[in-house]
């Protein structure tokens, strides 16, 4: 490239051939002062590290995709009452499973209201709550129950009342617990115990999945 450089106050004006190399010495040298002459190379950089944040930007969108439609796929969900009664549902000479029939909430059909028992569809840490009540009616009049929370036909907790204080009370229990696919948790009365003038729907039994585990 023969070209002649401006000369500035205390520079050396050049002429002929220049070693420009890969430099764009036609920016760098007729047409600003500064150094475009990496122009190019900052151009190719910039087009490269955006085809890269790009591709990982659709990588990150399949993997949130897939992860979504994974934890859609596993909404695990329950919510049941007794039926309202105005009698008692007991006493039995062994235990019984409590059957909470009236159903609002049952994701991926996990609660059987046949049976009031929940069977896990999957392997995972799942939290139960359930409410106990009883109304036996007049002060004087023994409150006599004992529900269990029972996993795998094994009792993990229980609540109890045996009074004549009062004529009606109530108690309230979480747990947690880590169950495998098929595992079942449910609600037991024990024997010679009784629930009684329940019209509301105040005996309640739920759960949900916390979190899914490896098998």
């Amino acid at each position: 490239m023969e070209t002649d450089v401006p000369a500035l106050a205390g520079t050396v004006q050049v002429s002929g051939s220049l070693p420009c190399g890969g430099w764009d010495c036609e920016c760098a040298f007729n047409r600003q002062r500064g150094c475009c002459c990496a122009a190019r190379d900052f151009f190719n950089l910039e087009e490269r590290v955006f085809t890269q944040m790009m591709g990982q930007w659709e990588a990150l969108k399949q993997l949130n995709g897939q992860i979504q439609a994974l934890a859609e796929g596993r909404q695990v969900a329950f919510t049941a009452t007794l039926t309202p009664m105005t009698s008692c549902f007991g006493p039995f000479t062994v235990g019984v499973p409590i059957p909470y029939r009236e159903v609002s909430l049952n994701s991926a059909s996990g609660y059987n209201p046949a049976l009031g028992v929940f069977t896990a569809p999957w392997a995972g840490v799942y939290s139960f709550s359930f409410t106990v009540y009883s109304d036996v009616g007049l002060v004087g009049e023994r409150l006599y129950h004992r529900v269990m929370l029972m996993q795998d036909r094994s009792p993990v907790v229980s609540v109890w009342e045996e009074n004549r204080d009062d004529g009606q009370d109530s108690a309230t229990h979480t747990v947690l617990l880590t169950l495998a696919p098929g595992g079942q948790v449910y609600m037991t009365l024990q024997s010679g115990r009784e629930l009684c003038g329940d019209t509301q729907g105040r005996n309640v039994f739920s759960g949900y999945l916390l979190y899914a585990t490896e098998e």
